[in-house]
C-alpha cells in the first residue's frame, strides 16, 4: 500500500486543525459543528425513512385515504314573478 494515501494520523490531524482555525476563526467553529451536526442528523433521519418505506413496501398495500361525503345538489331557486309570467304567458 502506498503510504502517501491514507487516513491522517496524530499530527496531521493537528495541522489540519490549525488550518480549520486559520481559515473559519475561532468565533465561527461552534457554528460550523453545529450546522454539520443538523445536516447529519436530517440526513440519518431520511436515510432511515427510506429504509423503513422500503421495509413496508411488500407487508401489505396502503389503505387508500377517505372519501368525502357526495353531496346532494341543492334544490332548484324558486323562480321570481317576472319569471313565472313569461312561462305563463
Amino acid at each position: 500500500m502506498n503510504p502517501l494515501i491514507g487516513m491522517p494520523q496524530g499530527a496531521e490531524w493537528l495541522v489540519i486543525l490549525a488550518i480549520v482555525v486559520l481559515v473559519f476563526g475561532a468565533a465561527k467553529l461552534p457554528d460550523l459543528a453545529r450546522g454539520t451536526g443538523q445536516a447529519l442528523r436530517i440526513f440519518k433521519a431520511e436515510t432511515k425513512g427510506l429504509k423503513d418505506d422500503d421495509d413496508t413496501d411488500g407487508a401489505e398495500p396502503p389503505v387508500p385515504p377517505a372519501l368525502p361525503p357526495v353531496q346532494e345538489a341543492p334544490p332548484a331557486a324558486p323562480q321570481s314573478s317576472e319569471q313565472a309570467d313569461k312561462a305563463n304567458g
